[in-house]
């Protein structure tokens, strides 16, 4: 299947974001990874997380390695900027494409082995450098690529699809990333979209490095009882720490206009709010002339929402702004 390319015909009541673009327009090729694989959850997470935040394809640079988890990139954001590195060094493509333009948001997929043998050296510098960058590692604690040989993070006591016990002990990301410096630290389920979703989003806001490690059973391989990494044993020793959520940040918006006269304001989500200012002349506490400047505006329909000031004279004296506001939603 995995040669079928995605139908272009799109159903035209799709969902859209603040941008008009469907969870289409962030979907990537068609996947060639094991039917069931948490990886596949991990890259529809990511397209919901990138659809949702409004990050138009071409503002996105995504960043692999090698493994089953670096062929995560082809399968999101067909639109958006891509570099698929040798084994283990996709940090420093982060780093130098982070240095030719700080403008754009970075995103690394990589896997336990891509990260935590041969490019531990790469990872751990990134993190110490505090690139700017979201870096999800999928980690499934075997070499699926390879036919399902240990990683470096297969706990003590995991055993393989034959039987074989791993006996060494594992590379912990999340505790070397803190104790490395982390600004941004988190290990989630693929099966748990409602937590890793806020946790991408937060983590592509971050300005930093910000790494989500990701429990994500490999089916063929390290999905079997004994497995420490499997389906089962991720569901039964999954412990929320509390409910993740995430709101964006947005940069306070300021006016300043004239009495008497009246200004739009485009919000972030792009609907407009209007301002009018009554004059120097006006009286809050005139009960009647409130009422004069409202009634014309809710006759024209146009939704007054709040005017300040006084309608009775309790706050003669007093000194304050006093402003309508109409809002108007865009499309």
């Amino acid at each position: 299947m995995s040669f079928i390319n995605k139908p272009k015909v799109r159903h035209p009541d799709l969902p859209r974001n603040e941008l008009g673009l469907t969870r289409r327009d962030y979907e990537g090729g068609m996947s060639t990874l094991c039917a069931g694989c948490g990886h596949d959850t991990v890259t529809a997470s990511i397209i919901e997380a990138i659809w949702d935040l409004g990050i138009r394809p071409e503002q996105l640079v995504k960043l692999s390695g090698i493994g089953c988890s670096s062929k995560t990139t082809a399968y999101f954001a067909s639109g958006a900027h891509g570099f698929n590195g040798v084994h283990g060094r996709m940090p420093s493509v982060a780093t130098g494409a982070n240095a030719a333009n700080k403008n754009l948001y970075y995103i690394g997929v990589s896997g336990d082995g891509d990260s935590l043998s041969i490019g531990f050296g790469q990872f751990a510098h990134a993190i110490r450098r505090n690139v700017n960058m979201l870096y999800i590692c999928e980690n499934n604690g075997v070499y699926g690529l390879t036919k399902g040989q240990f990683s470096a993070s297969a706990d003590i006591g995991s055993k393989t699809k034959k039987g074989e016990e791993n006996l060494q002990a594992p590379v912990d990301p999340v505790l070397a990333a803190l104790s490395l410096g982390g600004s941004f630290i988190a290990r989630s389920f693929s099966g748990d979209r409602a937590q890793l979703i806020p946790l991408i989003k937060a983590g592509l806001m971050h300005k930093g490095f910000a790494l989500i490690d990701v429990i994500s059973p490999c089916v063929t391989f390290n999905d079997h009882e004994g497995s420490t990494k499997s389906y089962a044993y991720a569901k039964e020793h999954d412990e929320a720490l509390g409910e993740v959520n995430f709101v964006p940040f947005f940069e306070d918006i300021s006016v300043d206009y004239d009495p008497g006269t009246t200004t739009a304001v485009t919000m972030h989500d792009g609907s407009k709010l209007y301002l009018k200012k009554v004059s120097e002349d006006y009286n809050p506490t005139d009960k009647h002339a409130a009422l004069r400047l409202l009634r014309p505006v809710a006759a024209a329909g146009a939704g007054l929402a709040l005017v300040t000031g006084a309608l009775d004279g309790s706050l003669k004296g007093v000194s304050f702004g006093h402003a309508s506001t109409t809002r108007e939603l865009s499309g």
